[in-house]
């Protein structure tokens, strides 16, 4: 005898008796309108394209702030990673998980990228350092710090999402 929970998430939903939600005062979809779940393949590939994304608006107000006013690169660091990190998370909640909005795994996930903000920052902060000491230009020894700091959070931030906040 199989149970439902045999079933994959999608067809549980939509063998379910609820058939439609409602998403507006007047407005309501019908539960078979709803997009199935991406496969690991596909989310990852998206979570890498969002990625992409976060990361030139993260990495462009980095040195803007940097160059342009003059911004020392911790502190530039720190206000570009929240543009980065809303960014990331307004996509990736719609694109890669397809998830319905919610305030809880907003604050999850703020949670989760103020960890990856210490670890990202503190990498890339002493990193930049390093390589300021060995004499590099300050837009490499940055860019370099940035990508090493944003790729541990990148790998990091997929694994916990995929596997806590947005699981299907």
């Amino acid at each position: 005898m199989s149970s439902t929970n045999d079933k994959p998430a999608d067809d549980r939903v939509r063998d379910s008796k609820i058939r439609e939600i409602s998403v507006r005062e007047g407005e309501h979809i019908s539960v078979d309108d709803l997009p199935a779940p991406l496969g690991l393949g596909d989310q990852l590939i998206r979570f890498v394209l969002v990625g992409g994304v976060s990361a030139v608006v993260d990495f462009g107000i980095y040195q803007l702030l940097m160059h342009l006013f003059g911004v020392s690169y911790p502190v530039a660091k720190a206000i570009s990673f929240v543009f980065g990190t809303l960014t990331a998370y307004a996509l990736n909640r719609r694109y890669t998980f397809r998830a319905e909005p919610s305030w809880r795994k907003f604050a999850i996930t703020m949670s989760v990228y103020g960890i990856m903000f210490i670890v990202q920052w503190g990498l890339a902060t002493l990193v930049t350092k390093v390589l300021l000491d060995q004499d590099l230009s300050l837009w490499l020894a940055t860019s370099i710090g940035f990508v090493i700091g944003q790729g541990v959070a990148t790998i990091t931030n997929f694994i916990v999402q995929r596997a806590f906040i947005f699981r299907s």
